[in-house]
């Protein structure tokens, strides 16, 4: 079984949270296999990047977000890292078409994990439902 993490499935196993203890034995008892996308990496650079930027040059709290970043990036070194590429891009725009209220980042992990023909992991059920044939599941509440 694939499964593709959402950013904020992500997030719990990188904060190494209860939730994310309960995900990796969900993991482990489904014998998952684990990927996530470019795009949970792009969400997760902005992120840190926009934390880092914010704070005094120096601070403590900007040696905290350099740390939090480099353990986002070894973090995700070790998962897969699935395209947006061409196919992806094509199912994309054909969702964009027939739900252009989503959001576009919540899209492409849509598109990326129809491409591959997997069960996308996320807490947004209500907007990652709406795409037809689209496998999602919360394995976090």
């Amino acid at each position: 079984m694939f499964v593709v993490l959402d950013t904020n499935h992500f997030s719990e196993l990188l904060r190494d949270t209860e939730s994310g203890a309960r995900l990796k034995r969900r993991f482990t008892s489904n014998k998952a296999e684990v990927l996530t996308t470019i795009i949970t990496a792009q969400e997760v650079s902005e992120g840190w990047s926009a934390f880092i930027r914010k704070q005094k040059a120096g601070s403590e709290k900007q040696v905290h977000g350099y740390e939090q970043f480099q353990h986002s990036l070894e973090m995700l070194m070790e998962l897969t890292l699935l395209p947006f590429d061409a196919q992806a891009a094509a199912i994309f725009r054909e969702l964009r078409k027939h739900l252009p209220q989503a959001g576009t980042q919540d899209l492409k992990i849509a598109a990326i994990g129809l491409a591959h023909d997997a069960t996308v992991l996320t807490r947004n059920l209500v907007h990652f439902n709406q795409v037809p044939e689209l496998r999602v599941e919360n394995w976090l509440d």
